[in-house]
């Protein structure tokens, strides 16, 4: 008995010095008895989510006598769905009636229950379409986003606001991730006071990549509305605000506008650490009413960020190729984004010319993308196994 009661003791005192020696040991060294388990983040991004008035119509259902867009993303949903974040651009307002497109957008705000139900977590609202509706459109559309869980970034109420949540801090899987979001402009109109349009301005750029940094993010995302709309290649501003992104601490940046896909570089960038960069300079439309071609689709951008011994990398990245069908049904043009890949070998599913159309979209994009970017390539889809690879 006085046996058991010595080994008792003898481990009772083991434990505690291996509990004081945990507790006074640095971070590192813990690490080292500890070692963390790898983990990796998947990040999805998607183009422009227009709403023209064509599109606004089609989402009408008689039987329902309400709109509803749930079918436009109902085969991309499983895609987006199998991402950590989806990440879209909201370029319209929820300004209420009288719904209207172009030039002026304002939608129905059922569509955020789509944007939701198919597995989109944030959208930036920076664009040259934030102020359609003015301060009503503007402050509608957030409190719409707010009351329905849809995370958003990119126009705020006022100063007081923007300070509070930008860069927005996103917490996922082990990972922090650093969101900013910018507009070339709005169009002409002026941004009403107190409201604020985060627009491309180099000296509040640089600050907000400066507190961005503060929040010791493993990576920085910049989600930017720019460039010259239907040109397949980035211009030169485009070029030069990447450039200086990248300089002041941007890690990854992800283009808007131009309504038609341009390249995508992954790269080192020859700063002092030689760390590696990333920019897709337009995802084109993720869903419109432009049919003409090259404005029919547009680029899902995939990255997964892998993260060992506190360092985050970018460990894979590709695309898929998706393209917007829209059929008469009913009456009225419905619309649905396609994942080019699952349904190029599906003839059969399409009118000819619809069929044609799609089938010249991925032409024309996978030309582009294999003469001009470097470091992502295609997901294709496997018929036989129903596996994206």
């Amino acid at each position: 008995m006085k046996l058991l009661i010595k080994y008792i003791i003898i481990a009772s005192f083991f434990c505690l010095g291996l509990f004081t020696f945990s507790k006074v040991t640095s971070d590192h060294s813990i690490v080292k008895l500890f070692p963390q388990q790898d983990s990796t983040l998947s990040i999805l991004f998607m183009g422009d989510i227009m709403q023209h008035q064509t599109q606004i119509d089609g989402a009408w259902y008689d039987s329902l006598q309400t709109y509803s867009y749930d079918s436009c993303f109902k085969y991309v949903a499983p895609i987006i769905q199998a991402n950590n974040i989806a990440i879209a651009n909201f370029e319209f307002t929820l300004g209420g009636k009288p719904y209207s497109g172009y030039p002026q957008f304002s939608a129905p705000e059922q569509i955020v229950h789509a944007l939701l139900y198919a597995g989109i977590d944030i959208v930036g609202t920076a664009n040259n379409h934030s102020c359609d509706r003015g301060r009503s459109g503007i402050e509608r559309t957030i409190r719409l986003l707010d009351s329905l869980k849809l995370k958003h970034t990119g126009t705020f109420i006022n100063a007081q606001s923007r300070e509070k949540d930008y860069p927005m801090i996103v917490h996922k899987k082990g990972f922090t991730i650093a969101l900013l979001n910018y507009t070339y402009g709005t169009n002409g109109i002026n941004v009403p006071e107190p409201d604020i349009v985060n627009l491309i301005d180099t000296a509040q750029i640089r600050l907000d990549l400066k507190r961005a940094k503060d929040s010791l993010p493993d990576k920085t995302i910049v989600f930017i509305h720019w460039g010259d709309e239907y040109q397949s290649h980035p211009n030169q501003f485009q070029q030069d605000i990447a450039k200086f992104c990248f300089n002041h601490g941007a890690d990854i940046i992800i283009g808007m506008h131009p309504h038609v896909i341009q390249k995508i570089e992954r790269k080192v960038f020859p700063d002092s650490n030689g760390r590696e960069v990333f920019v897709a300079y337009s995802l084109g439309n993720f869903i419109s009413n432009q049919r003409d071609r090259y404005k029919d689709g547009g680029l899902m951008v995939q990255l997964e960020l892998k993260k060992k011994n506190n360092h985050a990398s970018i460990s894979k990245c590709g695309y898929y190729l998706s393209w917007v069908y829209s059929p008469v049904e009913y009456g009225r043009k419905r619309f649905y984004i396609l994942p080019v890949g699952r349904f190029e070998n599906q003839s059969n599913l399409f009118d000819k010319d619809s069929y044609q159309k799609m089938m010249l979209y991925a032409s024309d994009s996978r030309d582009l993308m294999i003469k001009e970017s470097k470091g992502a390539e295609e997901f294709c889809y496997d018929i036989k196994t129903k596996v994206w690879k």
